[in-house]
Order: C-alpha cells, then structure tokens, then sequence
C-alpha cells in the first residue's frame, strides 16, 4: 500500500474547512427526546443546547416519576443528537474517527 503524504495534508485541509462550515450548522440539527410515552419531551440542537422542555399536566402528580422522566428524555435526546452529528462528521470523515472533532466518541 502506498501512501502519499502530500494526499493525507490536503484531505486534512479539505476536512478542517468542512468541519467549519459543520461547526454553523449544528445549531440546525435538533432531535427530541421523550420519556413515558410522551410525558415528558426535550428538543436539543447540536451545540447540546436545550430549545425546549413540554412536561404533560399528569406528570407533574408525582416529583420523583418527573426528575426520572427529564433524565430519561434528555439522555435520549442527547443520544439522537449525538449520532446525527457522528453520522454527519463520518461522512465528511470518510469514516474516520479523529479525536476532537464534535460529536466523535
């Protein structure tokens, strides 16, 4: 296998100027996570930012059944947000995970 160095710096260059322009659209990526069949839902974007929080009047019956609730759907919109950013890096990437780059884990 031979490669050439000079192909490695100029893919590199071309990945840091996509990264760029990536870094602008992750407020434009948003995904909700919802727990107990909707009680509770949370919109992240992409900067990890919490747009918004819709709790249902039922759920608010119970604190404890509530704070579980938010955790959950913030981990799973974290999750979502989480993997539309890896999946939009890794095909900017090629499939590479390069350490520091938003949203490689």
């Amino acid at each position: 296998m031979n490669i050439n160095p000079f192909d490695i710096f100029k893919n590199a260059q071309k990945i840091q100027e996509q990264m760029s322009g990536f870094q602008e659209k992750l407020g434009a990526i948003t995904a909700t996570g919802s727990a107990g069949a909707g009680l509770v839902e949370i919109d992240i974007n992409g900067k990890l930012e919490v747009l918004a929080v819709r709790i249902a009047p039922q759920a608010m019956d119970d604190a404890e059944m509530l704070q579980d609730l938010i955790m959950a759907a913030f981990s799973g919109g974290m999750t979502k947000v989480k993997e539309m950013i890896n999946s939009e890096v890794g095909s900017m990437t090629g499939g590479l995970n390069i350490p520091g780059f938003p949203g490689m884990s």
